[in-house]
Protein backbone atom coordinates (compact mmCIF):
# COMPACT_ATOMS: atom_id res chain seq x y z
CA UNK A 1 0.00 0.00 0.00
CA UNK A 2 1.09 3.45 -1.33
CA UNK A 3 2.31 5.69 2.30
CA UNK A 4 0.65 9.08 3.00
CA UNK A 5 0.74 11.44 5.48
CA UNK A 6 -1.93 11.20 8.13
CA UNK A 7 -4.95 13.12 6.96
CA UNK A 8 -5.18 17.29 7.69
CA UNK A 9 -7.56 19.78 7.29
CA UNK A 10 -7.82 23.23 6.13
CA UNK A 11 -6.34 26.34 8.84
CA UNK A 12 -7.33 28.96 6.12
CA UNK A 13 -9.71 28.57 3.13
CA UNK A 14 -11.92 30.93 0.69
CA UNK A 15 -13.34 32.12 -2.77
CA UNK A 16 -11.29 33.56 -4.88
CA UNK A 17 -12.87 36.28 -7.34
CA UNK A 18 -11.10 35.74 -10.65
CA UNK A 19 -13.43 37.59 -13.21
CA UNK A 20 -15.63 36.44 -15.67
CA UNK A 21 -18.16 35.69 -13.04
CA UNK A 22 -15.92 32.71 -11.86
CA UNK A 23 -15.23 31.84 -7.78
CA UNK A 24 -12.15 29.76 -7.10
CA UNK A 25 -12.38 27.72 -4.14
CA UNK A 26 -9.06 27.26 -2.24
CA UNK A 27 -7.83 26.32 1.05
CA UNK A 28 -4.36 25.94 2.77
CA UNK A 29 -3.23 23.33 4.87
CA UNK A 30 0.09 22.04 7.16
CA UNK A 31 2.53 24.56 8.38
CA UNK A 32 1.49 28.39 7.90
CA UNK A 33 5.57 28.83 7.84
CA UNK A 34 6.16 25.88 5.80
CA UNK A 35 7.68 25.70 2.40
CA UNK A 36 4.84 26.96 -0.08
CA UNK A 37 3.61 24.38 -2.88
CA UNK A 38 0.71 24.64 -5.04
CA UNK A 39 -1.58 20.85 -5.94
CA UNK A 40 -2.83 20.86 -9.47
CA UNK A 41 -5.52 18.50 -9.54
CA UNK A 42 -6.35 16.32 -12.70
CA UNK A 43 -9.25 16.34 -15.33
CA UNK A 44 -9.85 18.57 -16.20
CA UNK A 45 -12.63 19.33 -14.33
CA UNK A 46 -12.12 16.77 -11.11
CA UNK A 47 -11.42 19.11 -8.29
CA UNK A 48 -9.23 19.02 -5.08
CA UNK A 49 -9.87 15.88 -3.34
CA UNK A 50 -8.43 15.63 0.31
CA UNK A 51 -6.39 12.82 -0.67
CA UNK A 52 -3.64 15.25 -2.33
CA UNK A 53 -2.95 16.97 0.91
CA UNK A 54 -1.38 13.67 1.93
CA UNK A 55 1.69 13.41 -0.74
CA UNK A 56 3.18 16.17 1.71
CA UNK A 57 4.95 16.64 5.02
CA UNK A 58 2.35 18.73 6.84
CA UNK A 59 5.17 19.89 9.40
CA UNK A 60 7.52 21.44 6.76
CA UNK A 61 5.32 22.35 3.86
CA UNK A 62 2.60 25.30 3.44
CA UNK A 63 0.36 22.90 1.18
CA UNK A 64 -1.94 25.13 -1.00
CA UNK A 65 -5.27 23.58 -2.99
CA UNK A 66 -7.99 24.78 -5.09
CA UNK A 67 -10.41 23.20 -7.60
CA UNK A 68 -9.96 24.57 -10.92
CA UNK A 69 -12.78 27.04 -12.70
CA UNK A 70 -16.30 24.98 -13.00
CA UNK A 71 -14.74 21.97 -10.76
CA UNK A 72 -14.85 21.43 -6.70
CA UNK A 73 -16.53 23.65 -4.64
CA UNK A 74 -15.42 26.43 -7.26
CA UNK A 75 -18.42 28.73 -9.00
CA UNK A 76 -20.59 28.37 -11.10
CA UNK A 77 -19.96 24.78 -11.47
CA UNK A 78 -20.01 23.37 -15.17
CA UNK A 79 -22.90 21.07 -14.53
CA UNK A 80 -25.02 24.09 -14.82
CA UNK A 81 -26.48 23.30 -17.88
CA UNK A 82 -26.97 27.39 -18.80
CA UNK A 83 -22.90 28.14 -17.57
CA UNK A 84 -20.51 29.12 -20.42
CA UNK A 85 -17.27 27.56 -20.80
CA UNK A 86 -15.90 30.12 -23.01
CA UNK A 87 -14.21 31.95 -20.19
CA UNK A 88 -12.96 28.80 -18.99
CA UNK A 89 -9.72 27.84 -20.76
CA UNK A 90 -6.25 27.12 -20.00
CA UNK A 91 -4.77 30.99 -20.40
CA UNK A 92 -7.83 31.78 -17.80
CA UNK A 93 -6.10 28.88 -14.99
CA UNK A 94 -2.77 30.38 -15.86
CA UNK A 95 -4.18 33.56 -14.83
CA UNK A 96 -6.07 32.09 -12.03
CA UNK A 97 -2.84 30.28 -10.05
CA UNK A 98 -1.20 33.65 -10.51
CA UNK A 99 -3.72 35.48 -9.10
CA UNK A 100 -3.90 32.76 -6.03
CA UNK A 101 -0.43 32.97 -5.76
CA UNK A 102 -0.46 36.93 -5.23
CA UNK A 103 -3.61 36.89 -3.16
CA UNK A 104 -1.34 34.35 -0.36
CA UNK A 105 1.43 36.83 -0.82
CA UNK A 106 3.71 33.73 -2.19
CA UNK A 107 7.06 34.23 -3.92
CA UNK A 108 7.68 31.07 -5.39
CA UNK A 109 6.09 27.79 -4.43
CA UNK A 110 6.30 24.06 -5.51
CA UNK A 111 4.48 22.47 -8.39
CA UNK A 112 2.65 19.49 -7.71
CA UNK A 113 0.19 18.37 -10.95
CA UNK A 114 -0.67 14.78 -12.54
CA UNK A 115 -2.30 13.80 -15.56
CA UNK A 116 -4.31 16.96 -17.19
CA UNK A 117 -2.69 19.02 -13.66
CA UNK A 118 0.51 18.19 -15.15
CA UNK A 119 0.00 19.99 -18.32
CA UNK A 120 -1.14 22.91 -16.42
CA UNK A 121 1.83 22.38 -14.30
CA UNK A 122 4.31 22.49 -17.47
CA UNK A 123 2.62 24.91 -18.94
CA UNK A 124 2.40 27.08 -15.46
CA UNK A 125 6.19 26.76 -14.91
CA UNK A 126 7.65 27.67 -18.46
CA UNK A 127 5.21 30.80 -18.27
CA UNK A 128 6.20 32.02 -14.87
CA UNK A 129 9.43 30.60 -13.57
CA UNK A 130 10.33 32.60 -11.22
CA UNK A 131 7.61 31.63 -9.31
CA UNK A 132 8.36 27.84 -8.90
CA UNK A 133 11.20 26.59 -6.72
CA UNK A 134 10.76 22.55 -7.91
CA UNK A 135 8.07 20.68 -10.05
CA UNK A 136 6.69 17.45 -9.34
CA UNK A 137 4.65 15.66 -11.72
CA UNK A 138 2.97 12.11 -11.93
CA UNK A 139 1.21 10.40 -15.14
CA UNK A 140 2.78 13.43 -17.44
CA UNK A 141 0.32 14.62 -20.60
CA UNK A 142 0.38 17.07 -22.81
CA UNK A 143 -2.59 17.46 -23.77
CA UNK A 144 -1.70 17.28 -27.17
CA UNK A 145 -4.23 16.79 -30.51
CA UNK A 146 -2.55 13.30 -30.79
CA UNK A 147 -2.74 12.13 -27.09
CA UNK A 148 -6.28 13.18 -27.26
CA UNK A 149 -6.52 11.03 -30.72
CA UNK A 150 -4.56 8.54 -28.95
CA UNK A 151 -7.33 7.99 -25.90
CA UNK A 152 -10.25 8.49 -28.11
CA UNK A 153 -9.54 6.71 -30.79
CA UNK A 154 -6.81 4.41 -31.61
CA UNK A 155 -6.98 2.87 -27.97
CA UNK A 156 -10.03 1.08 -29.72
CA UNK A 157 -7.08 -1.09 -30.78
CA UNK A 158 -6.35 -2.29 -26.85
CA UNK A 159 -9.98 -2.20 -25.75
CA UNK A 160 -12.10 -2.86 -28.72
CA UNK A 161 -15.69 -3.47 -27.27
CA UNK A 162 -15.50 -0.69 -24.26
CA UNK A 163 -14.40 1.72 -27.44
CA UNK A 164 -17.25 0.58 -29.75
CA UNK A 165 -19.63 1.41 -27.12
CA UNK A 166 -17.92 4.52 -26.25
CA UNK A 167 -17.72 6.10 -30.06
CA UNK A 168 -21.44 4.68 -30.76
CA UNK A 169 -22.39 6.85 -27.74
CA UNK A 170 -22.51 9.61 -30.30
CA UNK A 171 -24.18 10.40 -33.58
CA UNK A 172 -23.43 7.81 -36.52
CA UNK A 173 -22.17 10.73 -38.77
CA UNK A 174 -19.96 12.12 -36.03
CA UNK A 175 -18.53 8.60 -35.16
CA UNK A 176 -15.87 9.08 -37.46
CA UNK A 177 -14.60 12.46 -36.20
CA UNK A 178 -13.34 14.12 -33.48
CA UNK A 179 -15.18 12.18 -31.14
CA UNK A 180 -14.46 14.49 -27.50
CA UNK A 181 -15.96 17.55 -29.77
CA UNK A 182 -19.13 14.95 -30.92
CA UNK A 183 -19.23 14.16 -26.69
CA UNK A 184 -18.89 17.74 -25.61
CA UNK A 185 -21.98 19.08 -28.04
CA UNK A 186 -23.89 16.48 -26.61
CA UNK A 187 -23.17 17.50 -22.93
CA UNK A 188 -24.12 20.94 -23.76
CA UNK A 189 -27.61 19.47 -25.38
CA UNK A 190 -30.85 21.15 -24.79
CA UNK A 191 -32.25 17.74 -22.74
CA UNK A 192 -31.19 16.86 -19.79
CA UNK A 193 -31.22 12.83 -20.31
CA UNK A 194 -29.24 13.61 -23.57
CA UNK A 195 -26.68 15.43 -21.34
CA UNK A 196 -26.50 12.99 -18.90
CA UNK A 197 -26.79 9.55 -20.93
CA UNK A 198 -23.16 11.37 -22.70
CA UNK A 199 -21.93 12.10 -18.84
CA UNK A 200 -22.21 8.51 -18.65
CA UNK A 201 -20.75 7.08 -21.61
CA UNK A 202 -17.81 9.28 -21.55
CA UNK A 203 -17.10 8.00 -17.84
CA UNK A 204 -17.36 4.76 -18.57
CA UNK A 205 -14.65 5.32 -21.24
CA UNK A 206 -12.78 6.91 -18.61
CA UNK A 207 -12.74 4.05 -16.16
CA UNK A 208 -12.41 1.79 -18.86
CA UNK A 209 -8.76 3.00 -19.85
CA UNK A 210 -7.08 4.58 -16.50
CA UNK A 211 -8.22 1.19 -15.20
CA UNK A 212 -5.35 -0.73 -16.99
CA UNK A 213 -3.07 -1.29 -14.61
CA UNK A 214 -2.52 -2.26 -11.06
CA UNK A 215 -4.57 -1.75 -8.06
CA UNK A 216 -7.10 0.08 -9.92
CA UNK A 217 -10.99 0.57 -8.56
CA UNK A 218 -13.78 2.26 -9.93
CA UNK A 219 -13.78 5.65 -9.61
CA UNK A 220 -17.01 6.30 -7.51
CA UNK A 221 -17.71 9.94 -8.10
CA UNK A 222 -18.43 9.12 -11.55
CA UNK A 223 -21.77 7.66 -9.83
CA UNK A 224 -22.52 11.37 -8.67
CA UNK A 225 -24.45 12.46 -11.54
CA UNK A 226 -23.66 15.97 -11.03
CA UNK A 227 -20.01 15.28 -10.79
CA UNK A 228 -19.83 12.94 -13.95
CA UNK A 229 -21.41 16.23 -15.76
CA UNK A 230 -19.36 18.33 -14.74
CA UNK A 231 -16.14 16.84 -15.05
CA UNK A 232 -17.18 15.47 -18.85
CA UNK A 233 -18.08 18.93 -20.18
CA UNK A 234 -14.47 20.28 -18.99
CA UNK A 235 -12.57 17.25 -20.31
CA UNK A 236 -14.36 17.40 -23.52
CA UNK A 237 -14.27 21.01 -23.34
CA UNK A 238 -10.31 21.52 -23.03
CA UNK A 239 -9.74 18.05 -25.14
CA UNK A 240 -11.54 19.09 -28.50
CA UNK A 241 -9.02 22.01 -28.34
CA UNK A 242 -5.93 20.48 -27.21
CA UNK A 243 -6.24 22.90 -24.17
CA UNK A 244 -5.09 25.71 -26.32
CA UNK A 245 -1.83 24.86 -26.34
CA UNK A 246 0.20 25.09 -30.25
CA UNK A 247 1.14 21.40 -30.94
CA UNK A 248 4.37 21.11 -29.32
CA UNK A 249 4.86 23.52 -27.35
CA UNK A 250 5.14 22.36 -23.87
CA UNK A 251 8.01 20.31 -25.28
CA UNK A 252 9.67 23.06 -27.15
CA UNK A 253 9.76 25.10 -24.36
CA UNK A 254 10.74 23.08 -21.68
CA UNK A 255 14.20 25.09 -21.91
CA UNK A 256 12.50 27.74 -19.70
CA UNK A 257 12.49 25.38 -16.87
CA UNK A 258 16.32 25.30 -16.99
CA UNK A 259 17.54 25.50 -13.54
CA UNK A 260 13.92 24.58 -12.06
CA UNK A 261 14.88 20.89 -10.22
CA UNK A 262 11.46 19.00 -11.28
CA UNK A 263 10.82 14.98 -10.74
CA UNK A 264 8.52 13.28 -13.23
CA UNK A 265 7.20 9.71 -12.17
CA UNK A 266 5.15 7.83 -14.74
CA UNK A 267 3.79 4.37 -14.41
CA UNK A 268 4.97 1.95 -17.81
CA UNK A 269 1.75 0.11 -17.82
CA UNK A 270 0.23 3.91 -17.98
CA UNK A 271 -2.01 3.43 -21.49
CA UNK A 272 -4.06 6.84 -20.91
CA UNK A 273 -0.56 8.78 -21.03
CA UNK A 274 2.04 6.35 -22.86
CA UNK A 275 5.88 6.53 -21.14
CA UNK A 276 7.50 8.29 -23.86
CA UNK A 277 5.34 11.57 -23.59
CA UNK A 278 7.09 11.55 -20.14
CA UNK A 279 10.51 10.21 -21.73
CA UNK A 280 11.06 13.33 -24.52
CA UNK A 281 9.90 16.13 -22.01
CA UNK A 282 12.77 14.44 -19.69
CA UNK A 283 15.24 14.78 -22.28
CA UNK A 284 14.86 17.80 -23.01
CA UNK A 285 14.70 19.12 -19.54
CA UNK A 286 18.35 18.60 -18.11
CA UNK A 287 17.40 19.19 -14.56
CA UNK A 288 14.43 16.68 -14.55
CA UNK A 289 14.85 13.53 -12.93
CA UNK A 290 12.45 11.16 -14.97
CA UNK A 291 11.24 7.88 -12.43
CA UNK A 292 9.35 4.97 -14.63
CA UNK A 293 7.44 2.43 -12.50
CA UNK A 294 6.93 -1.06 -13.83
CA UNK A 295 3.65 -2.66 -13.62
CA UNK A 296 1.90 1.02 -12.48
CA UNK A 297 -0.74 2.89 -14.71
CA UNK A 298 -2.14 6.04 -15.25
CA UNK A 299 -2.51 7.50 -11.06
CA UNK A 300 -0.78 7.16 -7.83
CA UNK A 301 -0.95 3.46 -7.91
CA UNK A 302 1.57 0.63 -8.32
CA UNK A 303 4.14 2.62 -6.15
CA UNK A 304 3.59 5.63 -8.19
CA UNK A 305 2.49 7.63 -5.14
CA UNK A 306 5.35 6.24 -3.07
CA UNK A 307 7.99 7.93 -5.38
CA UNK A 308 5.89 11.08 -5.30
CA UNK A 309 6.21 11.02 -1.56
CA UNK A 310 10.00 10.79 -2.05
CA UNK A 311 10.44 13.96 -4.14
CA UNK A 312 8.33 16.23 -1.78
CA UNK A 313 10.57 14.71 0.90
CA UNK A 314 13.83 15.53 -1.06
CA UNK A 315 12.70 19.17 -1.97
CA UNK A 316 11.22 19.92 1.69
CA UNK A 317 14.28 21.58 2.69
CA UNK A 318 15.68 23.00 -0.21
Amino acid sequence: MTRRYPPIEPHEQGMLDVGDGHRVHWEVCGNPRGKPAVVLHGGPGSGCAPAWRRYFDPERYRIVLFDQRGSGRSTPSAALPEVDLSANTTEHLLRDIEALRRHLSIERWLVLGASWGATLGLAYAQRHPGAVSEVVLFSVTNTTAREVEWITRDMGRILPERWERFRNGVPADERDGDLAAAYSRLLHHTDADVRDRAARDWCDWEDAHVGIGVGFSHDERYDDPEFRLAFARLVTHYWSHAAWIPDGQLSRDAHRLAGIPGTLVHGLLDISGPADIAWNLARSWPDAELILVDRAGHGSGGGIGDHVIAATDKYANV
